[in-house]
């Protein structure tokens, strides 16, 4: 039988690295992507939207912010450690509501992706503002008034003819069955538009993708 380990000397730097093992460096990534959801797909997709404050709200939400998330040039980190708190106070949430209308989506955008940004939750959030207002949404988009049915590589087109210095190779349209699920814009550190190979290539293949109305 082995005999319990008495007076064992554990070096200090083992201890760090073991308390340390599994997590992601923050900071330690490439560029953002700035995920825009179309919201009446999201709404289509819920057993119940109406419990939904981006669904069942007085206002008629066309694409929202669904997250900003720091990218490496193959993968992403995610969930990281933090000296900022999991919970998102409503106080700092609710500014937001306008282009991230729940709490639920602010929360969890933050300890998914947020806290692997280095950022205190509030430099996050005014960076999820600031790439947001980076983006001009195609107005024949932007308004979502009527049922629309589009290549993937149209809706891409609207967007970098409505963007200057936004290509083809640094957006990337998803896909939710045939309906449009979301359009996903790289952008470096400080904002300017990139291209993302791996994002590119994640694009939805579909010949057509539907855009259902904002009710």
């Amino acid at each position: 039988m082995d005999q319990p380990l008495r007076g064992l000397f554990i070096p200090f730097a083992v201890l760090v690295l073991l308390a340390t093992a599994g997590t992601v460096k923050a900071q330690s990534f490439d560029f953002y992507v700035l995920s825009l959801s179309w919201s009446p797909t999201y709404c289509a997709t819920q057993r119940d939207a109406r419990r939904s404050p981006q669904c069942g709200s007085d206002e008629s939400f066309g694409f929202i912010v669904h997250g900003l998330w720091p990218q490496y040039e193959k993968g992403y980190p995610e969930f990281c450690s933090s000296r900022e708190p999991n919970r998102v106070p409503r106080a700092l949430g609710e500014p937001m509501f306008d282009i991230m209308p729940s709490m639920g989506l602010i929360g969890h955008q933050w300890r998914k992706h947020g806290s692997c940004t280095g950022l205190t939750q509030r430099a996050y959030f005014e960076a999820v503002r600031r790439a947001f207002e980076r983006i001009r949404i195609p107005p024949d988009l932007a308004e979502g008034e009527e049922r629309l049915t589009l290549s993937p590589s149209e809706v891409e087109r609207k967007f970098t003819e409505a963007n200057p210095g936004m290509g083809p190779r640094g957006i990337a349209v998803r896909c939710e069955r045939r309906r449009l699920e979301e359009v996903r814009i790289c952008l470096t550190k400080d904002f300017r538009f990139r291209d993302c190979a791996e994002v590119d290539r994640g694009g939805c293949r579909l010949d057509r993708v539907e855009l259902p109305p904002a009710d």
